[in-house]
């Protein structure tokens, strides 16, 4: 069995919903506390044993390559002043991994934007990672879906169970037989109104993905509003019987969600030695308060 070496990280959304915020820096530089959102995905696929860091990238999105590059200036200016722990922080951002960057031309879907990246993969099996979410660091999220590619040699899908009311915004799976940690997909609907759904287990944000992938992508037919969908390509593997489902254990914030990227700040702040205990403190006074 390969190892997955490589993983893919499209950034080139628009970040819609978080305008003004995001109306000239990307959705993906957002801070968590004090480290951009795109860093905690990037550190999650290092943390999984990956070594290259492909970024699909799109116009005004020169802040991510710019953080994950070296700054001179501000080392200098960090080593001056003697400033020791900031600076080895800093510089080890840049030693994260081999990075990649590769543009998307136009905003044609999550299909397209896998595509861009076929060359730079080359024909090998490789990682998916969406920026929006994040995975608590405690479980392991990739993990899983590694587990799974390693013991079938398929493509993966990483899923947990979401509300009924919330099927809508996912794409969904069907159920397993009986309560499994993967298991074989014969059925993926794109975003399916509650009642169509197959089940609550929603595709969320991480992929382990055969090169295979990339022979179904160049297939696609442009979608709803020209775009080319990762889920149909998916579909089609699935209905050839190549595509498996990973249940994630770790927790999730989709930070693309204003309440939920909130709740996150809050919840990786909690759990900071220099802040947590603070923090907290101020959270029951404010609570009380009120």
């Amino acid at each position: 069995m390969r190892k997955i070496r490589k993983a893919v990280i499209p950034v080139a959304g628009l970040g819609t919903r978080f305008l003004p915020a995001t109306k000239a820096q990307p959705k993906e530089m957002l801070p968590l506390v004090d480290k951009p959102v795109i860093q905690y995905v990037v550190e999650e696929a290092i943390h999984a044993g990956i070594e290259n860091i492909i970024l699909v990238t799109g116009r005004g999105k020169q802040a991510i390559e710019n953080h994950f590059d070296v700054a001179y200036e501000l080392e200098e200016a960090l080593s001056r002043r003697g400033k020791v722990e900031e600076l080895a922080e800093i510089q080890n951002i840049t030693r994260l991994g081999q990075f990649a960057y590769v543009r998307q031309g136009e905003p044609l879907g999550l299909g397209h934007a896998v595509l861009c990246a076929h060359n730079t993969v080359g024909d090998e099996p490789f990682a998916l990672l969406l920026g929006d979410d994040v995975f608590d660091e405690a479980d392991p999220a990739l993990g899983a879906l590694l587990q799974a590619f390693e013991a079938t040699g398929k493509s993966v899908v990483g899923v947990q169970e979401v509300p009924l009311a919330h099927v809508s915004r996912y794409g969904i799976v069907n159920p397993p037989g009986t309560p499994a940690q993967w298991w074989e997909v014969g059925h993926i609907v794109e975003k399916p109104a509650p009642e169509l759904a197959p089940s609550r287990w929603a595709v969320v944000g991480r992929y382990v993905l055969t090169p295979s992938v990339f022979g179904y992508l160049k297939k696609l037919k442009p979608g709803v509003g020209g775009e080319y969908q990762l889920t149909d390509a998916l579909a089609a593997m699935a209905g050839h019987g190549q595509l498996v489902a990973a249940a994630i254990p770790a927790k999730r914030y989709d930070t693309g969600d204003k309440l939920d990227y909130l709740k996150a700040n809050v919840e990786f702040a909690l759990k900071r030695e220099d802040l947590g205990g603070p923090f907290l403190s101020y959270l029951k006074h404010l609570v009380a308060s009120r």
